[in-house]
């Protein structure tokens, strides 16, 4: 007889409408790949030699104040620009041709948001007051920016750790604004959008209810908010931060359910932490509402946690192969990855 646990499927991303292939018998599989060096152990509370402490000088000369809460600014080496040249098409190859060399100017704003003036703390590590105000700048952010006409969308993310390509060990997060939808957000808002049409509620609602119904992919949850292992989860240990109430964006919470965002991120990277006993590390990000439509029924607020590490704090998960030229593949199931978070608690 089939089953999940045992017998390799797919499922499906409702969310995104992509694939992913599950392999659970391949987790008996010997590893003699490559093993990554465990990160030092122990930070600073300062370092003068980091462009992110306080009173510092940054990458781009500027100095830093003196702050004592989260501190914002623009990003000395900014992806995207404000000021590009406005224009249609850059280049294709004939006016009435099918799009096959197509270019198009866009524009941006890149900050980044030090969480804290601690040079040796993590977002888990984070005192309630300290984690209520980094929830709160990003709220605020995300008013100031989408309030810009050029703005379409306010993605709010944060790579920790070497392994995720962070460039400094001070904990921060990144807020990108864009004057396009990129392309996984696209692909959220067709299907969020399609689905509030076809039955008046919102996708993440009536999916977070059949999991708090199966209780089997759960790893934390509190009053206002719910962590779990999505059933289409790509990554080993990827999880997906959920608002109980459909709201569109981080602005849009009332003051007890920051405070309970704020708890739920200190719950859910503390379990990330002591796994493997280490540093984890992870991409993650908030999916909100496009600026354009900030009051939309069919956006429901979710982070997405994408941490690469797969079975100990030197062995990680590499998209190559199969999963690049084909689509994704995973070996722990969803339900053995959330067992094992849930257990933490």
């Amino acid at each position: 007889m089939f089953n999940l646990n045992e017998h390799p499927h797919r499922r499906y991303n409702a969310l995104s409408d992509q694939w992913v292939v599950v392999s659970p018998h391949r987790t008996r599989r010997p590893w003699q790949g490559q093993v990554e060096p465990l990160p030092p152990e122990e930070r600073p509370a300062y370092d003068p030699h980091c462009y992110l402490c306080p009173g510092n000088q940054r990458a781009g000369d500027q100095l830093n104040p003196d702050y004592t809460t989260t501190f914002v600014f623009e990003n000395d080496f900014a992806a995207l620009l404000p000021d590009v040249p406005e224009g249609e098409l850059v280049e294709r190859l004939e006016p009435t041709a099918p799009p096959l060399l197509l270019a198009q100017a866009e524009r941006g704003l890149c900050r980044v948001v030090c969480y804290t003036p601690r040079h040796d703390l993590s977002l888990g590590q984070l005192s309630p007051t300290a984690l209520r105000a980094v929830v709160d700048t990003w709220a605020e952010h995300y008013l100031e920016l989408s309030a810009l006409e050029w703005v379409r969308h306010v993605l709010i993310f944060e790579n920790r750790g070497a392994l995720m390509g962070a460039s400094n060990p001070h904990p921060h997060g990144q807020i990108w604004a864009t004057s396009f939808l990129p392309g996984e957000v696209a692909r959220e808002d067709r299907c969020q959008r399609r689905y509030a049409e076809e039955t008046g509620r919102t996708l993440l609602s009536d999916y977070l209810a059949l999991e708090l119904e199966r209780g089997e992919r759960l790893v934390c949850a509190n009053d206002h908010f719910v962590a779990l292992v999505p059933f289409w989860a790509v990554w080993p240990f990827e999880t997906l931060l959920i608002a109980r109430r459909p709201v569109p964006h981080l602005a849009a919470l009332h003051p007890v359910e920051r405070d309970a965002l704020a708890q739920l991120l200190k719950d859910l990277t503390t379990r990330y932490d002591c796994l493997f006993q280490v540093a984890f590390p992870y991409s993650m990000g908030f999916h909100q509402a496009p600026t354009r439509q900030p009051l939309d029924p069919a956006w429901h607020l979710h982070a997405h946690f994408l941490p690469p590490l797969l079975r100990s704090a030197t062995v990680r998960k590499f998209m190559v192969g199969f999963e690049l030229l084909g689509e994704p593949q995973r070996d722990i199931t969803p339900e053995q990855a959330a067992l094992r978070l849930r257990a933490l608690g």
